[in-house]
């Protein structure tokens, strides 16, 4: 969305360009609109604002009434279904011929109630960064696995070893 400031100025950078003698078309192209932008802007010679922030929009007719919201939190937070998830009470619900919403209507009236974290006796795992090592002198710190270790740390472990592998195989001929 353009602020109208941005928009007005556009307007005047392009008429200024048309009546220096340039082409609409390129002087619109130059500040990145289409000629049909400009043309919405510019109704009967005014320069038109935009109406999207301040327009009313009618409310969907498939949403769900208070009632029915107050359904779904009440099926779900019950003994039956409280550590279980949507994706696991709708299909139950369904077997048992009841249908309020679908599994991502579920979802996110859970979303805006804030229930929809970990459901239930279940923890959140807890992501365990690997650990790392100092070594203050030789032969302290030994790794067999360079996963975990940083890219320069690996180009380090990798050419010592093929210098190494260089150095065996020349002493080991000699």
């Amino acid at each position: 969305m353009i602020l109208d400031s941005a928009r007005i100025q556009a307007v005047k950078l392009v008429n200024e360009a048309v009546s220096s003698g340039a082409p609409k078309f390129k002087a619109c192209r130059e500040l990145g609109i289409s000629v049909r932008t400009y043309q919405r802007w510019t109704v009967d010679g005014n320069i038109k604002t935009d109406g999207r922030p301040i327009s009313q929009r009618p409310e969907p007719k498939n949403k769900l009434s208070k009632a029915e919201r107050d359904n779904i939190l009440a099926i779900v937070n019950s003994d039956d279904f409280k550590s279980l998830p949507p994706s696991q009470i709708v299909p139950t619900l369904a077997d048992e011929g009841i249908y309020l919403a679908s599994e991502s209507t579920y979802y996110r009236v859970l979303h805006e109630e804030k229930q929809q974290n970990a459901r239930g006796r279940s923890q959140i795992k807890e992501r365990k960064v690997p650990t790392t090592h100092c070594a203050t002198g030789p032969n302290q710190v030994w790794c067999w696995d360079i996963t975990w270790l940083p890219v320069f740390v690996k180009l380090v472990v990798a050419i010592t070893t093929l210098c190494t592998l260089s150095l065996d195989t020349i002493l080991f001929r000699v």
